[in-house]
């Protein structure tokens, strides 16, 4: 389970990248109700989706050329030089090179060599996300590729990422986890072969009602990607897109034991 005790390769921080922040802000704060708080006039636009006083996301402008709204899945790194060194010389790319932020922490951009975009994170003054896995904050983090036995490689080697296969309907799903603690309570996501998109990581977030968060989110300029459905001993999910078309998904979990 997806937990704020962040280890290395944990999802540890995610935010979203939109070309209209005031816009994607009421549109997150309809659906899960997330206030947007400013990290500063010193940060560009960028600020933080906090529940309760407690940060479970992150928004800014996009910044990269050509980008698309998107969200980008941050995971802990103990030293991002070396985690960058290591991704370019194992076949992946870095559209941002290691920068500092502040005081926070130092960060990177990649995209691994399946063509997934993802970020690094070694923490400063910010560990992380402040709440996880509970209801309208971050609860799975999911892959889709071409190929995931050659991408795992690539993040085995960046994190030590273990993984376990499980079969789904027309595929084989593989449940990943850190190289640290119980593999099945160490895990926080998955991978699963592309299905005609492009390569990404996906974010869930828990909610308690899949439906009524699926309606909300259409009434306010999103869309539907794929209608709420049933995964035996998973949950109730659906695949959601905001007005900027960058896709999430929600999920009620199934209930335990």
């Amino acid at each position: 389970m997806l937990g704020t005790q962040f280890t290395t390769g944990s999802p540890s921080w995610i935010d979203l990248g939109s070309p209209d922040t005031e816009a994607a802000a009421a549109f997150y704060g309809a659906v899960f109700g997330w206030e947007f708080r400013s990290a500063g006039p010193e940060a560009g636009g960028y600020g933080f989706f906090q529940q309760d006083g407690s940060t479970v996301a992150a928004l800014g402008p996009l910044t990269e050329e050509g980008a698309r709204s998107a969200w980008t899945v941050y995971f802990r790194t103990p030293d991002a030089d070396a985690t960058q060194k290591t991704a370019e010389s194992s076949g992946g790319t870095v559209r941002v090179p290691v920068m500092d932020v502040m005081e926070a922490g130092r960060m990177a951009a990649l995209t691994d060599p399946g063509g997934a975009q993802f970020a690094v994170w070694q923490p400063g003054s910010v560990q992380g996300l402040e709440r996880t896995s509970s209801t309208n904050t971050l609860v799975w983090a999911e892959l889709h590729v071409a190929d995931p036995e050659s991408v795992l490689a690539f993040y085995q080697k960046l994190f030590g990422w273990r993984w376990a296969a499980m079969d789904a309907p027309g595929m084989t799903y593989r449940v990943i986890s850190t190289a640290e603690g119980n593999q099945e309570d160490a895990s926080f996501g998955g991978v699963a072969e592309l299905q005609g998109e492009t390569p990404h990581w996906i974010p869930y977030f828990a909610v308690e009602d899949v439906d009524a968060i699926a309606r909300t989110a259409q009434g306010n300029g999103g869309s539907v990607l794929m209608p709420a459905a049933d995964i035996p001993d998973v949950g109730r999910i659906a695949w959601l897109a905001d007005p900027f078309d960058a896709p999430f998904a929600v999920l009620k979990p199934a209930p335990m034991g």
